[in-house]
Parts: C-alpha cells; sequence; structure tokens
C-alpha cells in the first residue's frame, strides 16, 4: 500500500468520479484507474461501484476512506516534521473556511503573513458552509477550520469577537434608533440566516423567549442583503459577514444597527488533535495568535 494508492482512494472519494481526480492530481485517468485496482487487489475488497460519470464509494469503501485520511494526514505530518528541522521549507496545509466573515476578512490578512513566514507552503483551501468545515476536521479531510465558538469536539483557538448586527431596510420605522432590542424585530417578516450565524440568531430569541416571524430563510449573505434592501425584511447577521469598502457601498441598501443588549458570536481555528496536527497547521496557529485581528471588525 502506498501513499499514492491512498491519495487517488481519497481523490476518487472527494471527486466522485476519476476523471476529476485524475485532473486535479495532475496524472492521466489510466494512472488513477490502476492505483484503485491495485489497492483493491491488495485489500482484498471493492472500494467503489463504478457508474458511467460518477464513483460511489461502497460501504466498506466509506468505512475506510476515515483511515486512509488518517494515514495520509500522518505521512504528511512525518515529512513536514523533517523539513520542520530545515525550517519548515516545505509541505502542504489543508484549510477549511465558511462564508465571507472566514473566506474574505479573516482569511486573506492571515495567508499573507503566513505565506510571508512560509512561502514554501502549499496551501489548500475548502470553501463551505460552517456544519462542513467541521465534518472535515472530524473527517480528516482538512488540517484547520474555521468555526464559530465553542466547539468541544476540536481544539479551538478564538481569533475575533464578532458583534452581531441588525439589518433594517432604509426606511424603517426603527431607522431613527441607536440600536435595536430583539422584541422590535418580531412583528415584521423576518429573513433568516442558514448560514454561520444561524444557530446564534436562534439561540438569542429562544433565550429571550421570543419567536420571530420568519419568511424566507437563505444561506447566501448577499440574498440576505438583498431581500433587506428590497424592503422583503430584517434580518440579524454577524458584522463580520457585511460587505466592505467599495462593495459595501454598492450594495448598502439598508441600515446596520447594534443589538440592545449586545450579542457576540466568537470566531476561531480548529484542529483535529494539536498531538497529531502538522507542523503547517501548528506555524498557521501561531501566526494566527500573533496577529491583531480586531482592525477587520467594520467601522460603521
Amino acid at each position: 500500500m502506498t501513499n499514492n494508492q491512498l491519495e487517488a482512494f481519497v481523490m476518487v472519494a472527494d471527486y466522485r468520479g476519476f476523471t476529476a481526480a485524475a485532473l486535479h492530481l495532475g496524472i492521466s485517468q489510466s494512472a488513477v484507474s490502476h492505483a484503485i485496482r491495485s489497492l483493491e487487489k491488495e485489500l482484498g475488497v471493492q472500494l467503489f461501484i463504478r457508474l458511467k460519470a460518477d464513483a460511489e464509494l461502497t460501504e466498506v469503501g466509506a468505512r475506510l476512506l476515515l483511515r486512509a485520511r488518517e494515514m495520509m494526514g500522518l505521512y504528511e505530518t512525518i515529512r513536514q516534521e523533517a523539513a520542520d528541522a530545515q525550517g519548515l521549507k516545505t509541505g502542504t496545509l489543508r484549510i477549511g473556511s465558511f462564508g465571507p466573515s472566514s473566506s474574505l476578512r479573516l482569511l486573506p490578512a492571515l495567508l499573507h503573513e503566513y505565506r510571508r513566514q512560509y512561502p514554501m507552503i502549499e496551501v489548500h483551501i475548502d470553501e463551505g458552509p460552517d456544519q462542513d468545515v467541521k465534518q472535515w476536521i472530524l473527517d480528516r479531510r482538512i488540517d484547520i477550520g474555521f468555526v464559530v465558538l465553542p466547539e468541544e469536539r476540536f481544539e479551538t483557538y478564538e481569533l475575533v469577537k464578532d458583534q452581531m448586527v441588525a439589518l433594517l431596510p432604509p426606511k424603517h420605522l426603527l431607522a431613527r434608533q441607536v440600536s435595536i432590542r430583539l422584541g422590535e424585530l418580531c412583528s415584521d417578516p423576518f429573513i433568516m440566516t442558514e448560514a454561520g450565524s444561524a444557530e446564534i440568531v436562534t439561540s438569542l430569541f429562544h433565550a429571550k423567549n421570543l419567536l420571530p416571524n420568519v419568511h424566507f430563510r437563505s444561506a447566501q449573505v448577499m440574498s440576505t442583503l438583498a431581500l433587506v434592501g428590497r424592503g422583503e425584511g430584517v434580518t440579524i447577521l454577524a458584522e463580520l459577514a457585511l460587505p466592505e469598502g467599495e462593495q459595501l457601498k454598492a450594495e448598502q441598501a439598508y441600515l446596520v444597527k447594534p443589538l440592545s443588549p449586545p450579542a457576540f458570536r466568537h470566531v476561531g481555528l480548529a484542529i483535529h488533535s494539536k498531538k497529531r496536527a502538522s507542523p503547517a497547521a501548528l506555524a498557521f496557529i501561531q501566526v494566527a495568535k500573533k496577529m491583531d485581528l480586531s482592525k477587520l471588525q467594520s467601522q460603521r
């Protein structure tokens, strides 16, 4: 069993096909097929059900996939620890990121500093909903991920305290108020986010025994902003999820008001286990801990 075989196994599973896996790996489809056939022969089991356009994991293949990811992670850790003795010159870092908060506001600044210090580390970024990022950490698909805290399943490192804000149409009756109480948002049609702040927004209302008048559910921040701008309803989002700069000027057909009392969410980094984390992942954490990310908060 070789690392190339395991890598082919994981890539075919992730991309659900031999052609897409081959493109990602930069090798021929026949080479990927040969690696999978050899691995299946060595293990004595069928890992995939071959379809016309896709490849689906068999039941045993799905069970073995997690072990394959663990073995690949250990292989990369060994390789990086050897490189670490030479100044962490080479290696790979797989990062999971969710939504505008981490992908557009936090990650670029962190990557800029990380690449400055470790220019030879190859960085892979997977983006998806926050729940997907957590699952990717569990599945060992990524080395480190941005998550909303607290998260008891992982070792975590807080990065920023992010204020929750109410968003109103420009001509709303509450437009002149400095801050907004949760109860004042219950009579209007409410646009419930299904992105990284969903659990926090729901818990805020639940803690006050309030029930918002949910008319829309949106997983995309820009769709939510457009609905508010058209006067379709009100919502609550995290401040870091909102556009900034020139994009803010183009999109801000809405009012942003802090909540009363103030409410926050905490965003941080999570790894499965510090003991088994790669040097590249630990180095990323150290870079993040030394940076002041509070300046990335929106200035409104």
